[in-house]
Formats: C-alpha cells, sequence, structure tokens
C-alpha cells in the first residue's frame, strides 16, 4: 500500500507533540496540515564520513521518500552554497541551507509566544517549511519572511504558493532586518546570530520580542526570547534547549588555514580539557573567547582564534595536563579562568544564563546581570 502523506504527518505531529508535552498545540496542527513534502526538493545531501553524498528521490522510491521526510530529522539542501540539484557526487564542506527538523521549528516558535495578530519577521525563509508553519497559525498577512540566498527565496516561494501559503516575501541580508520603517511585533530568526544584529531592535515595536540562539565558532548556541523595553533594551533568559540553527552566513568565521601546532608559552593547567565535552562548558569558552575555533584532537583541544592567529592546545602530561599558548592572547587562560568562574556559579546549566541587549552593548550573564558575565563581539 502506498504510504500516505496525510497519515504520515499526523503521525509527526503526534511524535512531536507527545515529545514536547508544553507544545501548544496550534503547532502541533500546524505540523499535521502542513505537506513537508512541498517543501523539501527532490534530492538532499546525506552526511556520510565526513563528506555529503547527494540522495534521489528517483533513487530511493516514493514510500522511502516520503518517510524520510516525515521523520523528525534536517536534511541538508546545499553544502557551501552548492545546491544539491547540482551535485552530482559525493563533496566536503558545511551546510548552508536545509530543512530543518519539524520539531525545532515547532518549539523556537514555542518559545517565541507568538500570538495571533501580531506582525511576525522570520529571518531566514530555506525552504519556506517554517515560514508555512507560522502562516498557518498567525496568518499570512501577517507574516514576512526574508531570505539571503536568491535561488533558495525563489524557490521557497514556489514552495509556498503550491502549499496555499502567500506571506510577504524579501531577499536580502536578513541581518539588517526588512523594510525601513518597520513595525514587527516579533522577530524570529531560522538562523543562530553571534550577537544580536542592531536593525532588529529598531526594527522592534516596544514590548516586542527578538527569539534566536545565540552562537559562535565553537559551534554551540543558547535558545533565548528577549524582549525590547521602551527604553530600547532588551532583555531574556536562555532556555534549557541543546539545539541550534546553521549561523547566518555574515557571522560564519572565514575559511581557516591549516593548522600547525606551536609549542609557544607551556603551563599546567587546572582544568581537565573534557570539561570542554559539555555543552554548558563550551558555551562559557565560547563566550569568553568569542572569535576563537575549538577543535579536538583524541587526546585534548585546540583553541584557534580566527581574528589574531593566537593558539592554544592541551596534551596529557603525567596524571594532569599542560597547555601551549601563542600568540597575543593566552587563549587557554581565558578560558580557563571563565570555566572556573562557571564552576563557582555551580556548574550552571543554561537556563540559568540570561542577556541584556542594546545595539551598542550585549552581555551574557549568570543568575542575574550582577552575576559572572561576558561581552558579545557586537
Amino acid at each position: 500500500m502506498p504510504a500516505d502523506p496525510a497519515a504520515l504527518r499526523l503521525a509527526l505531529a503526534d511524535d512531536i507533540a507527545s515529545g514536547d508535552p508544553t507544545l501548544d498545540p496550534s503547532w502541533r496542527d500546524a505540523v499535521a496540515a502542513v505537506p513537508r513534502e512541498l517543501f523539501v526538493p527532490d534530492a538532499v545531501f546525506r552526511h556520510v564520513d565526513s563528506g555529503w553524498t547527494p540522495v534521489h528521490r528517483t533513487e530511493i522510491g516514493d514510500d522511502d521518500w516520503l518517510t524520510m521526510v516525515y521523520s523528525d530529522s534536517t536534511w541538508v539542501t546545499q553544502v557551501d552554497g552548492q545546491d544539491v540539484a547540482d551535485t552530482e557526487g559525493p563533496i566536503t564542506g558545511s551546510p548552508t541551507s536545509s530543512a530543518t527538523l519539524p520539531s525545532l521549528v515547532a518549539r523556537t516558535a514555542q518559545v517565541a509566544e507568538l500570538r495571533p495578530g501580531q506582525r511576525v519577521l522570520e529571518v531566514g525563509t530555506g525552504t519556506g517549511y517554517s515560514t508555512a508553519l507560522l502562516c498557518h497559525v498567525l496568518g499570512d498577512k501577517n507574516i514576512v519572511s526574508i531570505e539571503y540566498d536568491t535561488g533558495l527565496a525563489t524557490a521557497a516561494a514556489a514552495h509556498l504558493h503550491a502549499a496555499g501559503y502567500h506571506p510577504t516575501l524579501a531577499v536580502g541580508d536578513g541581518l539588517r532586518g526588512c523594510g525601513e520603517p518597520a513595525d514587527y511585533d516579533a522577530i524570529i530568526a531560522t538562523c543562530s546570530v553571534r550577537h544580536i544584529p542592531p536593525h532588529w531592535f529598531w526594527q522592534l515595536n516596544d514590548g516586542g520580542s527578538l527569539t534566536t540562539t545565540v552562537c559562535g565558532w565553537m559551534q554551540v548556541a543558547g535558545l533565548i526570547r528577549l524582549v525590547l523595553d521602551d527604553e530600547g533594551t532588551a532583555h531574556g533568559r536562555f532556555t534549557a534547549d541543546k539545539i541550534t540553527y546553521m549561523l547566518a552566513r555574515p557571522h560564519e568565521r572565514p575559511p581557516s588555514p591549516l593548522f600547525f601546532k606551536i609549542d609557544g608559552i607551556t603551563s599546567p593547567t587546572r582544568l581537565d580539557p573534557a570539561l570542554l565535552e559539555w555543552w554548558e562548558a563550551r558555551f562559557v569558552a565560547q563566550l569568553a573567547a568569542p572569535s576563537a575555533e575549538l577543535m579536538g584532537t583524541g587526546s585534548g583541544v585546540i583553541l584557534r582564534d580566527v581574528a589574531t592567529g593566537s593558539q592554544a592546545w592541551t596534551e596529557p602530561k603525567g596524571a594532569g595536563w599542560i597547555a601551549h599558548q601563542h600568540g597575543p592572547l593566552r587563549l587557554w587562560d581565558q578560558v580557563e579562568d571563565a570555566l572556573l568562574e562557571w564552576q563557582r556559579a555551580g556548574a550552571a546549566d543554561l537556563t540559568e544564563f540570561g542577556m541584556t541587549a542594546t545595539p551598542e552593548s550585549q552581555t551574557v550573564w549568570i543568575g542575574s546581570p550582577r552575576g559572572p558575565s561576558w561581552q558579545l563581539p557586537v
């Protein structure tokens, strides 16, 4: 018997709702109603070993394809700007667009606390699937969605119209908002950012909200909803969710040169580098060294600062560890000091972190604005 898309949609919606008892029924109903198969192209990338291999609908058959589409999974549709439709064999690189897993889209919308009648800007149309969910719940006329990539935007418009949705769509840098002037009640981003773009503050009504994942080059993020007060300052706390979206393209790190270890200045560490396997610990490390990337070696960690070329790497020595540091920044010291401060704060989980932000200054803190804090790279 052929696969039934409506039944698969309903099953997916029920699975997502059962996995998140707090989910508003309207988002569950949207997942059950929006035909995801219209938004996933007839080929996607599958991660194989260290690269990406195209998988075509014609190769696996319609039933398996629909089952794949209606799994709660992210399907990558573009790698380093190359669309899967233009790819004949395996490639390497970083994903630059995807059909995000539906539970993440629904969860982000839930955190945003969107209400009927609000005018909402979505940053990152992507395939259009998340836009369709917003339209289903809030109505087409209330949704504006902007996409950076012209080709993706054209495809998303076709997907949305085929599904019967007609929001306002735009092409451009969503980090600059959309429209001058604008009067949005909420901005929701389906991309991660290293800091909150100034234009988002300027285009938001007083009392409006910004919902996004704050990420960095150590590839960990915190999901947060910030509310703008009448003095132009946004406040909020992070959720417990250990999730992330792809970084907005202008916030991505530049290409990295080959890495060569330099012995530099050597000293014993005060902490085991394995601590950085914890999501919260890496989040703190990322705050402490916002232009650094983190790599594993199998026997330690490597920190490389993209802005200055500074580096730090660790290796075992006796019963402990030593750190090698080279360059103008003492990267390991920066990270270790921050981790010790986090430990003194009780090794706080993400819900203990909050943020106070203006266009000029953005601070992430633990406990309260008077607690341990770090500046984002505005």
